[in-house]
């Protein structure tokens, strides 16, 4: 059986580093200063990656995926919620709403739609159980309705944000739905998570890590995640003023909070499928698309109740087709329990489209 090092050298370094950079933000030392933060932001997500699938691997599946979702999922409501309560140049009452389309969008067409792309060229085929993806797609489709279309269609204080009670409702309809889905993934229907087949053969796997092992990646996780947050936080004024200054749309923003927050899953479920482990990867993939609209949009709702803070969550009607046809074509692709190449390249151009639609709108 094979030895592997668990705690490696920079993910500890990493965000230790990013925690001393941060408390030199308010001496203003000019813009490369803020690229060097840029970086630190970056290594701090991919080391909270590396820390997430060591507890991931100690704990097994399905709860390792449901905990990297989780914890993507915390990064995300830190950062909409902070930037809502600290205010900007851009209007907090949208921001909510695109960076959690952007996450469904980046996850159903990007992240799977690689891969996808990347299983099918190294295997020509790969195969998963169809229960707990369809499982999961149900849930993600009704989900996704009543928190981004179902808004557009209801009345609304002064013709766009939503009242509180139709905020209220949202969040209680989500969370039920997220809540029976975690029931069904962890304890009910468990088996339709795991993996139909593997093709590894577990003499060669290496050992699990340790409990010491596991609760240091614990804790350098949660400080991963902090750092995240922060950093994320003070740099959002210089993206704001990059984006706008570029004459692009504001909704470009919640593109890039969704965007880096959702870098960890996309590593994560790149690398599973590269290793013929499709089911792990639209576990992660899926998982976090429903923690992050399941989760984020009712703590949002309940944020705004409670401050008085105006939010819109429906969509428009050009982000509506993209979102429909992104659902409809993922419910195809994974319709037979098998992928292909050619699936995978239909999500992307989506995916490109989408993109597209934001910057040239």
């Amino acid at each position: 059986m094979s030895k592997k090092r668990y705690l490696l050298l920079w993910t500890i370094a990493i965000p230790i580093l990013a925690w001393l950079a941060y408390f030199g933000i308010p001496l203003d030392l000019g813009e490369l200063y803020s690229l060097f933060l840029g970086i630190l932001l970056i290594g701090s997500v991919i080391a909270a990656v590396h820390h997430a699938e060591v507890i991931a691997y100690r704990v097994g599946e399905p709860f390792g995926t449901l905990l990297l979702a989780s914890a993507i999922t915390v990064i995300e409501v830190a950062l909409i919620v902070s930037l809502m309560l600290s205010g900007g140049r851009l209007e907090a009452v949208t921001l909510a709403r695109d960076t959690v389309l952007a996450s469904v969008m980046i996850i159903l067409t990007g992240i799977i739609g690689i891969c996808i792309l990347v299983g099918a060229i190294r295997y020509k085929e790969q195969v998963f159980r169809l229960q707990g993806v369809s499982a999961a797609l149900v849930t993600l489709t009704a989900i996704s309705v009543f928190a981004l279309i179902l808004p557009k269609f209801t009345p609304s204080l002064n013709g766009s944000t939503n009242n509180p009670t139709q905020l209220l409702f949202v969040a209680i309809a989500c969370l039920v739905l997220y809540i029976t889905f975690v029931m069904v993934q962890t304890v009910r229907h468990r088996a339709f998570f795991l993996s139909p087949k593997t093709t590894e053969n577990k003499n060669v796997l290496p050992p699990p890590p340790t409990v010491m092992e596991t609760f240091m990646s614990a804790l350098l996780l949660v400080l991963c995640l902090g750092i995240v947050v922060l950093l994320a936080k003070a740099l959002t004024s210089d993206i704001e003023n990059i984006v706008l200054n570029a004459g692009s749309p504001k909704s470009l923003v919640g593109v890039i909070i969704a965007a880096v927050v959702l870098l960890p899953e996309g590593l994560a479920a790149y690398r599973a499928a590269r290793k013929n482990r499709l089911q792990t990867s639209l576990n992660l993939a899926l998982g976090s698309a429903l923690a992050s609209i399941g989760l984020t949009i009712p703590t949002v709702a309940i944020v705004s109740i409670i401050t008085g803070m105006k939010i819109t969550l429906g969509i428009d009607t050009k982000a509506m087709v993209l979102l429909v046809l992104a659902q409809f074509t993922i419910v195809l692709s994974l319709a037979t329990g098998r992928t292909n190449v050619l699936q995978g390249i239909v999500l992307l151009t989506i995916f490109v489209v989408y993109l597209f639609a934001i910057i040239s709108p």
